[in-house]
């Protein structure tokens, strides 16, 4: 879904421009698609617990006004993204809303929180993207509440996701522009390694490490299917540069790579993650 930056400066062009607006633009289709995922990753919070809890990479802000909405009256939870289009999404979702929410477009990795803020930090496929991962999760660390949870999801490998790569191994030939992943940078699926995920938390100061496999069933209407892989992605960020005829063969093309996983009126397959908790 995500693709590897080659400069810190390209990452976050693209989520305040072109990669930005498509999730704000496809945020209801991903909103499904990515439920399963936040229904396990907000087992964590008690229901009307209260307290303070962080939502790193909130895109537009579904995990973050869910996680509000458990919380209660009497908590708070605050969103943090890179992204302008989707801090704005966010924002006016939680207004929709009425929860206890708020948003800070910044990248965690930097940004000075109040330290001993948080009773607990949580992350959807947010946390994969960091310059320096250690020096991000030790910034987290000095945020939380001693004692605070950490939980958050993160992809295991490529070839254990082989739908997430399916447009851009299916376009490749079509588009000599298409930017391709670093395995050894960040990015998508930049913490398949569960040793390298462990050692990031302990060099960071977290303990009670737990990471766990975990493969969810996750759905897609057929009917967006041409659309998500248009709009997202690294066949997303570059189609929209190609001429009328190439465009119509790279549509074609991977449309018909992705046939496998249509199953009538539903495109399914399995999304293979990581869901790490520690603790401060």
């Amino acid at each position: 879904m995500d693709v590897t930056r080659t400069t810190d400066d390209d990452h976050k062009a693209r989520w305040n421009g072109t990669a930005g607006n498509a999730w704000v633009e496809a945020q209801a289709v991903l909103d499904e698609l990515m439920r399963p995922f936040e229904d396990l990753l907000l087992e964590a919070i008690s229901p009307g617990r209260g307290g303070h809890v962080l939502d790193v990479g909130c895109g537009t802000g579904g995990t973050t006004v869910t996680a509000a909405r458990r919380l209660g009256e009497q908590g708070h939870c605050v969103g943090i993204d890179i992204s302008e289009p989707m801090i704005a999404a966010a924002e006016a979702r939680a207004a929709r809303a009425g929860v206890q929410a708020s948003f800070i477009r910044a990248d965690a990795q930097d940004h000075a929180f109040e330290p001993a803020t948080f009773d607990a930090i949580i992350s959807r496929f947010g946390v994969m993207f960091f310059d320096d991962p250690v020096r991000a999760f030790a910034n987290l660390r000095r945020a939380a509440k001693s004692g605070a949870d950490l939980r958050f999801i993160a992809w295991r490998s490529a070839t254990e996701n082989p739908f997430m790569t399916t447009a851009e191994r299916a376009a490749a030939p079509l588009l000599p522009n298409l930017p391709t992943r670093r395995p050894d940078g960040p990015g998508q699926f930049a913490f398949a390694d569960r040793s390298k995920v462990h050692h990031i938390l302990e060099e960071s100061g977290w303990t009670e490490i737990a990471i766990h496999p975990i493969d969810v069933p996750c759905t897609l209407p057929e009917r967006e299917l041409v659309g998500y892989f248009t709009r997202l992605g690294p066949v997303g960020l570059v189609l929209h540069e190609a001429d009328d005829r190439t465009r119509a063969q790279v549509i074609e093309t991977v449309r018909a790579a992705f046939e496998p996983y249509v199953h009538g009126e539903e495109v399914r397959f399995t999304g293979a993650c990581w869901l790490v908790s520690a603790r401060a």
